[in-house]
């Protein structure tokens, strides 16, 4: 069955044909409909290759499959090859999954817009570059898909491009990859010039005593590129702006797709790291952890729903690097994956109540709704409560593996990643209060109903809304999420090697690589209780905050915490004075030196030939002048030669 891999890919490359050929056509809801059971397929077609991958030994669990000769260049070839593994075939497995139950909720989240069609053949686009990215068995082919997402990822976050902050956002997603980007194409012609392929079979099989410094140097670059797609410090500017896309784009892309990428690449390349300095895999995960904490500083103090959620990936996302600089790549992917459910779940509820709310995402509005939107209230509380670390919620098991793993590595660490991890119980406990509890701080238009409410509204600046639950389309992907979201630590609990599921399955991909925890069982129970104790003092602080009112808001939500510690401000004045005129003088220089260059040898060239020209008359007299005076300017040059 591992020989259907070919198929993955295959259908949600189909359905953006067949959108393309005739989306309008089926206009609305068939082409949701459409999209939504090609990535359903693609989802049953991982399916079917992970039976087959399990039915076989784990050394033997490894299948690649070659369509065709893509770039035959002397010794520089690539083929279009797919590598289906335990790692693969895991990324597959969730991108599918997890992009089904959002296309489905899309369709009725986008009902009504004029380029219903056209959102789908971007998101079947999207899902084919990602499971491109994932299952190229080379580096050419990752690059594609990676190339791929990111535009898909354009057209996506500036899907509504007629709003300038939407098409902004858009660009300064492209444009912010584009830097990541140079980080993986440097890497990949120093991995041609070192191993002579950029196969993984063959590169790999080749690290085994490669020089420290060029695996060193490998590593550094490819970090590059995998910090601009999983939106890691400084390269993280373009995710929370990100925000503008329809709420499934931010979905799709900040739960289990695009965004993971980066950690996806540095786990599938870990026989190298394996062969770097020391210092590689410190630098990834001391920049992990800046960005866990940075951004979840920012967190505690957004009004805006979904740049909440957005600052919250590129923190969990930082948990993730510092799986993978500690060594713990298993903690990594355990993390993408759950982390993927309820993220998922999150943006998909965030909608909900957007959509409930008439599009406000501002949670000063909000405050009481789970009376009238219960569903999205009790799915999005499993989703916090996963997220922010309370057993036996998913997020429990894979963070807590991955505070052991940064324990073994650097106490210090562990420390600052706690704290971020008491942050993420803050802000999310934070969301919740402001949306579901609490006083409902707006109004319904009904004062006979407020005076028979059991909670006080706030009357000054109250606004007024209808709120409600949506249709099935969009609730039923939030219950399977929630239930992912609860039962997802079945994946890799750590009682005994029979539970480590995960673990042993990705096995064969980590390559004896994987850091074994050296922590006593004593050890292991200490540091879960205190995740656990992490967890609580978050969600105290934020219930003593904005619920019980103990402490004024205003010393949590600081100004510039609420302006993001002014760095993307900063880099936006430079872009716009100093970095302009930089870029205007490089633009001069070229045009002015380089250019000046080329054009000023031509012209002398073209002013010689001109001079020369005339030379040619055309007439056979005037060439017998020359031939005898010539032969008279040599008989005198010899002649004086030999007599002086």
């Amino acid at each position: 069955m591992e020989e259907l891999v070919w198929l993955i890919p295959a259908l949600p490359l189909l359905g953006f044909v067949l959108l393309v050929l005739g989306g309008r056509r089926l206009g609305e809801p068939g082409a949701g409909y459409l999209a939504t059971t090609m990535v359903a397929g693609s989802f049953i077609a991982t399916v079917l290759v992970f039976v087959g991958l399990l039915g076989k030994d784990a050394e033997e669990r490894l299948f690649e499959q070659t369509l065709f000769e893509w770039i035959p260049a002397g010794d520089f070839s690539v083929d279009v090859g797919f590598l289906a593994d335990p790692l693969s075939i895991t990324m597959a497995l969730f991108i599918t999954g997890i992009s089904s139950l959002i296309h489905l909720y899309a369709i009725a989240y986008m009902h009504g817009d004029k380029d219903f069609s056209k959102f789908f053949v971007y998101m079947n686009l999207f899902v084919f570059s990602m499971l491109m990215l994932v299952l190229g068995d080379n580096l050419l082919i990752t690059f594609l898909g990676w190339e791929g997402v990111g535009t898909c990822s354009y057209l996506l976050i500036s899907f509504w491009f007629t709003d300038e902050a939407n098409a902004t956002a858009g660009k300064k997603a492209f444009v912010t990859n584009r830097v990541g980007d140079w980080g993986f194409m440097v890497a990949t012609l120093l991995a041609f010039f070192t191993f002579g392929s950029i196969n993984y079979g063959e590169m790999f099989s080749g690290a085994d005593g490669m020089a420290t410094s060029t695996a060193t140097a490998i590593t550094l670059l490819l970090l590059v590129g995998a910090a601009g797609k999983s939106a890691q410090f400084p390269l993280y500017l373009w995710l929370p702006d990100a925000m503008a896309g329809p709420t499934p784009v931010s979905a799709l892309i900040h739960a289990a797709t695009m965004v993971t990428g980066g950690v996806y690449l540095l786990t599938r390349v870990n026989p190298i790291i394996a062969e770097a300095s020391s210092v590689a895999p410190d630098v990834i995960a001391w920049i992990g952890l800046f960005t866990a904490l940075f951004a979840a500083s920012i967190a505690v103090a957004q009004a805006d729903i979904k740049k909440v959620l957005a600052y919250s990936t590129v923190s969990q996302l930082g948990f993730m690097f510092v799986a993978v600089g500690s060594g713990v790549y298993v903690a990594a992917i355990f993390h993408m994956v759950t982390h993927a459910f309820f993220k998922a779940l999150l943006f998909l509820g965030a909608g909900s109540v957007i959509h409930g709310m008439d599009d406000e995402q501002d949670m000063e509005y909000y405050g009481g709704l789970r009376k009238f939107m219960p569903i999205t209230a009790a799915t999005m509380v499993v989703g916090w409560l996963a997220i922010a670390g309370v057993p036996p919620f998913s997020g429990f098991w894979s963070k807590d593996e991955i505070l052991l793993g940064a324990y073994e590595n650097n106490v210090v660490a562990w420390v600052l990643l706690l704290i971020a991890a008491i942050l993420t119980a803050f802000y999310m406990s934070r969301l919740i209060f402001l949306t579901f509890f609490g006083e409902r701080r707006w109004s319904d238009g009904d004062p006979e109903a407020h005076a028979a409410a059991d909670e006080p509204v706030a009357d000054d600046g109250a606004r007024s809304f209808h709120p409600h639950e949506p249709s099935p389309l969009m609730w039923v992907p939030l219950v399977v999420l929630a239930g992912l979201a609860l039962l997802g630590g079945l994946l890799n609990l750590p009682f005994t090697g029979d539970t480590k599921i995960l673990e042993q399955w990705l096995e064969p991909s980590l390559f004896g690589n994987e850091h074994i925890a050296t922590s006593g069982a004593a050890g292991k129970w200490t540091l879960a209780i205190m995740s656990i104790v992490a967890a609580v003092i978050g969600v105290i602080g934020a219930a003593a905050v904005y619920i019980r009112r103990r402490v004024d808001k205003s010393v949590v939500e600081q100004p510039i915490l609420q302006d993001a510690w002014m760095v993307d401000d900063t880099v936006t004045s430079f872009m716009g004075g100093p970095g302009r005129k930089s870029f205007e003088l490089v633009s001069w220089f070229d045009r002015t030196v380089i250019d000046g260059a080329v054009n000023g040898t031509a012209a002398v060239v073209r002013h010689g030939g001109l001079v020369l020209r005339r030379l040619q008359t055309g007439f056979v007299r005037s060439y017998a002048v020359g031939v005898g005076g010539g032969a008279v300017a040599l008989l005198v040059y010899f002649l004086f030669r030999t007599t002086f």
